[in-house]
């Protein structure tokens, strides 16, 4: 009998991970809770049971003798559900409480980045508006605003002056408009250069790479707009030097992970760093604990090994063995709902896609009525394609998309179009 795997989640990232864990020959069945609608098309298998009942997860768990979880989005991972997994003695993959403190408190980030010299920007913590606006009127701007917790990729704001950081401060110190996550803001020095996302799998002190990724964060072309949880990516990243990714493995990833065991809250699971290329030398904008979305869509479609085989290695004391393709490249491409990241239609009709090899759509904010995909969600579904050249793989993915009707959604035209410049 082969392996019965639950995850935890319901987007895109929750997706691909469970299409990766269905293509493995080691598997018997996926289950994905709560899943959505679209995952149905790969087989994967859903569970009705919210990502914050715990009790209904581990009972499910048990009654259908899950091997072992794999968790997807951070929110349960700060509620504690690999803690109560493990007292309940079921095997699970993601960072403890403690550990995924790394991503719910840009502060505790902060902290163990000046406690290890892994570099980051220069960064002052606030609770009280007035302070933190002198602290911003006397540094200037351009300069960064950050809810301290977690705020759904919202809660960061480059300021382009002084009024507006005035304003994001005001936003969430006075106004909370992220309640508790905004109660305490840190305010960080503006860093140019080319972002990139690193993310491993690590166990401990031990930290096995992944490929790197660029995201794009803004919701419009030429990196306008407000901030959103993401719009497209690809990988690898060719402006971004194997030099600096040695760098950043062994300046950022493995102090990182040294630092957490170091300070008694080990981190097992998958570490995500977004950083920047200065002149200095690669610098943390933030850690996640988790994989991140829409960067796993493309990373896991580089892994040549068998992802269910890594997981199930880390969880069995084993090493794994893990192989990366070294040529070609991945590129996905959100569609988002009109009016996102701010109020959003829901109920949109999806299109139906005819798939070219190479192609593939990862559903995310979506729902079944009449048995037609609806839209549910602000980010709906991303395309991603693989080709020999990043050229190639941009281009499967536009012809993908202006061969549908795409009516009540939006999305960038440029993805990957800065690394080809």
């Amino acid at each position: 009998m082969g392996l019965k795997i639950l995850v935890i989640g319901s987007g895109g990232r929750e997706h691909v991970i469970a299409q990766k864990f269905m293509q493995s020959s080691l598997v018997d069945s996926v289950f994905c809770a709560k899943g959505n609608p679209g995952m149905k098309k790969d087989g994967i298998q859903l569970v009705d049971l919210k990502e914050d009942d715990h009790s209904g997860l581990i009972d499910f768990a048990e009654k259908k003798k899950i091997d072992w979880t794999f968790v997807g989005p951070e929110v349960p991972l700060l509620n504690g559900i690999v803690d109560d997994f493990k007292a309940a003695g079921q095997k699970i993959f993601g960072p403890d409480k403690a550990a995924a403190m790394i991503e719910g408190s840009k502060d505790f980030a902060k902290d163990l980045m000046n406690k290890y010299d892994i570099p980051t920007a220069g960064h002052q913590t606030f609770f009280d508006f007035d302070q933190a606006k002198a602290y911003v009127e006397e540094k200037g701007a351009p300069i960064v605003i950050k809810a301290d917790g977690l705020a759904a990729g919202k809660g960061v704001v480059v300021a382009e002056t002084v009024e507006e950081a005035a304003d994001a401060l005001h936003d969430m110190l006075e106004d909370n408009r992220f309640g508790e996550s905004g109660a305490k803001v840190v305010v960080e020095d503006f860093l140019a250069g080319e972002e990139y996302s690193l993310l491993a799998f690590v166990r401990g002190e031990e930290v096995y790479p992944m490929t790197v990724a660029q995201d794009h964060k803004r919701v419009f072309e030429k990196d306008l707009g407000p901030n959103t949880g993401g719009m497209g990516a690809y990988s690898p990243v060719p402006q971004i030097s194997e030099e600096l990714i040695s760098e950043s493995i062994e300046k950022v990833l493995k102090p990182a992970a040294k630092g957490m065991v170091s300070d008694g809250c080990p981190f097992t699971g998958i570490l995500y760093a977004g950083l920047i290329a200065t002149a200095d030398g690669p610098k943390v904008i933030e850690f996640n604990a988790r994989f991140g979305d829409p960067e796993t869509q493309v990373v896991l479609q580089r892994l040549e090994s068998d992802l269910v085989q890594i997981i199930d290695d880390l969880l069995n004391e084993r090493t794994p063995d893990i192989h990366w393709k070294t040529s070609g490249f991945s590129l996905g491409v959100v569609v988002a709902a009109e009016g996102y990241p701010g109020d959003y239609e829901k109920g949109i009709q999806l299109p139906e896609f005819s798939l070219l090899d190479g192609q593939r759509i990862y559903y995310a904010g979506v729902d079944e009525k009449a048995q037609q995909l609806v839209s549910s969600g602000g980010r709906v579904y991303l395309v991603e394609a693989e080709g020999d050249t990043l050229e190639e793989a941009q281009k499967k993915v536009y012809e993908l998309l202006d061969s549908v009707d795409t009516a009540g959604t939006f999305y960038r035209h440029d993805i990957g179009s800065k690394a080809l410049r």
